[in-house]
This record gives structure tokens, sequence and C-alpha cells, in this order.
């Protein structure tokens, strides 16, 4: 019997309720990690819907429509580890929970549930934590563990929680970054965090925030990996049903704009941050719990979509070639939405082994190695990764002094 691949949900992931408005329709595209190899490249993929919906009780936002994660996730080819600023992020990152969450480093574990490579762990290790990842990736989860980090090839839920208790006892730090944006069931993720958190423990999270998705026209953030779009106003309440307090949030630079949570469980020995209140008031003076202004971004998506468009046209019509770096997930959504196929682009380069000999998923347009750029030569390069336009440019400034051109789609569309 074959696997359903998609099903549609009918209640909201936080409070249950079942009542919502379309608040963005976009066109529908397969998974946007699941590329092929060359030889595939003939093959048709499924796409499936891609439409936001805002619960009209707590002001979620989500993808209703669930492609089966083990679709999804069971062969995945996206790793942190091949990004410096990622790193660089991550060592940053471990460096705030121990500054602020964790006074006494002895005999302390660290779980990060979504674990990829182990690049976040890797810097809990080096500051002396103990340290166990989980993430169902076979392949990547394998490298990690061949790396020194015990991995665990699985997806968290409270069953597995209550094994690894048995064997590993409680954690202090429980980690779920952009995972806690992943999962379908998320009160299934806390059950399973509660079950291992230490008294004085803290559940951190990163997530891409929605205010960002928003102000800075995101949409491409939006992909079938991600069904949950937080904001911190529906989280309260959430984590409240749970047992549990939102303390602390932050605004982080990654993806464009992501939002870090500190969790802890109720009445736990950590003060709540004035930062939650003031992240609720600015969200609520943006508009976020408003379903008018939210639809607003359809509107801003067709500017960027024109703006864009017309500098590529304008490349095509002078006979130029067109390159694309990043085979990001987010240039799946961009390209499929923006009609921008292997007619505009040639071919896209990026710096993942595990990418490269690829096709693109469904418009299959082939990945290269970055080494590429010097040996094709493109006129224009399109950085789909535009998260990391910046390091990408300064990297490759002998492509700009040979006469060629990067083009960063968003935030807005800038040519260098």
């Amino acid at each position: 019997m074959s696997v359903k691949l998609c099903h549609r949900r009918s209640t909201c992931r936080l409070c249950t309720h079942n009542h919502f408005d379309l608040l963005l329709s976009l066109t529908p595209t397969p998974p946007a990690n699941a590329f092929v190899p060359y030889n595939m490249r003939g093959k048709v993929q499924e796409t499936f819907p891609l439409d936001l919906y805002f619960c009209k009780n707590c002001h979620h936002v989500q993808l209703l429509d669930v492609v089966n994660p083990d679709y999804l996730f069971s062969n995945y080819l996206y790793v942190s580890g091949t990004s410096p600023a990622f790193v660089k992020h991550f060592e940053n990152y471990a460096n705030f929970v121990v500054d602020q969450y964790v006074p006494n480093l002895e005999n302390q574990l660290v779980i990060d549930i979504g674990s990829n490579d182990g690049t976040l762990l890797k810097h809990f290790k080096a500051l002396g934590f103990k340290v166990l990842g989980i993430d169902p990736a076979n392949e990547i989860a394998k490298n990690a563990n061949l790396k020194g980090i015990e991995t665990k090839v699985a997806f968290f839920n409270s069953q597995l929680a209550r094994k690894i208790n048995s064997t590993h006892g409680f954690a202090k730090v429980i980690c779920a970054n952009n995972v806690f944006a992943h999962a379908d069931n998320l009160s299934e993720i806390l059950l399973g965090v509660k079950k291992l958190l230490k008294d004085d423990g803290v559940f951190v999270f990163e997530v891409s925030y929605l205010l960002d998705v928003f102000v800075k026209t995101l949409f491409d953030t939006i992909y079938h990996e991600h069904l949950a779009y937080h904001s911190v106003g529906p989280l309260i309440p959430f984590f409240k049903t749970h047992g549990m307090e939102l303390i602390n949030v932050q605004r982080v630079g990654v993806h464009g704009g992501s939002l870090r949570g500190v969790v802890q469980l109720e009445g736990g020995p950590y003060k709540k941050r004035m930062s939650v209140k003031k992240h609720v008031l600015l969200e609520s003076k943006i508009g976020l719990d408003n379903i008018r202004s939210l639809q607003l971004l359809s509107d801003k998506i067709e500017k960027c979509k024109r703006s864009l468009v017309s500098v590529l046209d304008g490349l095509k019509l002078l006979g130029k070639s067109i390159a694309a770096y990043g085979a990001a997930a987010k240039a799946t959504t961009l390209m499929y939405h923006f009609n921008i196929g292997p007619d505009v682009i040639d071919y896209i380069v990026d710096d993942s082994p595990l990418k490269q000999g690829m096709d693109s998923p469904g418009l299959h347009i082939p990945i290269f190695p970055s080494a590429s750029i010097y040996e094709k030569k493109p006129d224009a390069i399109v950085i789909l990764a535009w998260n990391f336009s910046e390091s990408i440019i300064k990297q490759h400034s002998k492509y700009l002094d040979l006469g060629g051109r990067f083009i960063v789609p968003l935030p807005e569309v800038k040519v260098y």
C-alpha cells in the first residue's frame, strides 16, 4: 500500500480551534529539498499546495497542507556546517545559553532536537557539556556520529524522550532550531521536552519570525518543511497550556530574521524578561494579529516579482547568461512563484557537496560546485541564498573584478 504524501489538517497547531482565514496562496511546489540525480531529470515531481492560513482564535499563521515528514526529511540534504556564517551563529548561540542560563557546566547534558550535522552541539561539547543529537536524516546523522557527536536517527516524541531519559538522564538545555516550525504536532514535542528537562533547565528554540517575513517580504521562507510561522503573541498561551512559560525572546539575523525563545517549566527559577511583552506590543502595532494587515503581503510579493523579473528579462534580451548561487530550500518557492525556470537560470552553484551533481526540485536545473563560476563565466548570478549574500559576494569578489554581476532578490532587489 502506498503511503499518502500529503494531508490537510483541520485545527490550529497552537490552540486547536478550527476557524481560519486564507492569508496567502503561493504557487504549489514540490518539497523544497527534493533534489534529484541527473539521471532522473525527466521524472515529473509531485507538487503540493502552499497556502498560508491565519487562525481566527489565537492568530497563529500556518500551513494546513502537511507533507509526510518521512518523505521530507529521511534523505535530507541541508547541512548547517557548510556555511561559515551559520557555524559562527551557533557558536554565539551556545555562548548565549551558557552565559544566561548555565552557571555550572559540570556534568550537564544538552539535547538538540533536529540536530542536523551536529554544528550546534559541537560548540556545546567544546564548552564541556555532554551532548546528544536527534535527527531523522539517515546520512547526516550517520556523519555526525562519525565526527563524535552522538546522534539518534529518529523523529522526536514523548516515547523517545522516555527512552532517552532512562539512558541519559535529564537535560539542562534542550534546543530545537527551526524544527519547532517543522513539526505538525508541537504539543507532542513539548510533552517530550517536559519528560527530559531538569526543573531548572531551559528549552531554547529558533524559528523564522513572522514579523520579519511580513516586514521584509521574505515569502520564500514559506515552504512545506516550515509548517508554522511563529510570533510571540500566540506562543505565550500555547506554552502556558503545557505547563511551561516563555521567559525571554530575541530577534536574531539568521534566515533574514528569526525569533529565539527561551522557555522554562512553569514556576522555574528564571524571571520573565520584558522582551516578551515588548515583542507582543510590537507585533500588535505592526498588525500581526490582524488578517487585513497581513494580507498586504501578497501585494508586496507581486511588487518584488515585477522588480526581479524586469532585471532578468532585460539581461536575457541582451543575450546575457544567468546562473544562480545557492540551491537553498527558499529557492524552490521563489523560482516557482516568480516563474523563473531553466529558460532563465542556466545552472545553480552551491557549496554543499551533497547537492552538487543533483538537479533542483521540480525545475531540474543542474547544480555545480562554485568553481564553475570561473569555468563557465556567467554574465550575472542571482543569489538565491540571499541571507548569505554578503559573505558570498565577499568570497567571490574576483568574479566581480572579471566583469560579472550579482543580483540579490530579497529583501529588495539589488544589483552589484
